[in-house]
C-alpha cells in the first residue's frame, strides 16, 4: 500500500511528525486534527491527509504561532470557506510573524480577518532582491557621500597600543 492510501498508528504518526503521544492526543480530543477512523478496539487510524494536518500545526506551532492562534484561523477559514473541510490539510499557510497566510487558488488572505493580501509576495521578493542588488554595485563603484563622516584613525596610546 502507498504512503497516501495508508491509515498510521498513534505510534507511527508520533515518530513521522516528532510530535508526544499526550500532544496528539489532546490535539485529537479538542478538534485541532481528529484521526479519520478507530480501530474496533478504539485505537486511532489517521490518513495521510491527517498527516498532512498535523505536520501543518506542528510547524505553525514551531513558527511562534500560538495553538489558540491556529484554532482561530480554522475557525475562521471555516467560515470563509464552508467548502473546505479540513483547513490544516487542504490550505497552505504561512507564518509571518503574528499574521497567518492562506494561498488558496492564487490569493494570499489573513486567516484571521479574510482580508486579501493585493500583492504578489513571490514578485514583492524578487523586486526587493533586485534592489539590493542595484544599490550593492552603485556603492561599489561610487565614492563616499561627502554626509559621511571620514572614518577616524585610531589614537595610539603612550605605550603603543591603540585606544
Amino acid at each position: 500500500m502507498d504512503a497516501i492510501h495508508a491509515h498510521y498508528s498513534a505510534g507511527d504518526v508520533v515518530r513521522l511528525i516528532g510530535v508526544s503521544r499526550r500532544q496528539l492526543h489532546y490535539w485529537a480530543e479538542t478538534d485541532l486534527v481528529r484521526p479519520r477512523s478507530r480501530t474496533p478496539g478504539g485505537h486511532a487510524r489517521y490518513a495521510f491527509e491527517d498527516l498532512v494536518a498535523l505536520k501543518t500545526a506542528k510547524r505553525l506551532i514551531d513558527a511562534g504561532v500560538s495553538l489558540q492562534r491556529i484554532r482561530s484561523s480554522i475557525r475562521a477559514l471555516r467560515q470563509l470557506l464552508p467548502q473546505v473541510e479540513r483547513p490544516l490539510a487542504e490550505i497552505v499557510l504561512v507564518a509571518t510573524g503574528d499574521v497567518v497566510l492562506a494561498f488558496r487558488d492564487g490569493t494570499a488572505f489573513d486567516t484571521a480577518t479574510g482580508q486579501e493580501w493585493v500583492f504578489e509576495v513571490a514578485q514583492l521578493q524578487r523586486d526587493v532582491e533586485a534592489y539590493q542588488a542595484s544599490r550593492g554595485k552603485a556603492r561599489a563603484m561610487t565614492p563616499r557621500s561627502t554626509h559621511e563622516e571620514p572614518a577616524r584613525p585610531a589614537r595610539i596610546r603612550g605605550d603603543g597600543a591603540c585606544a
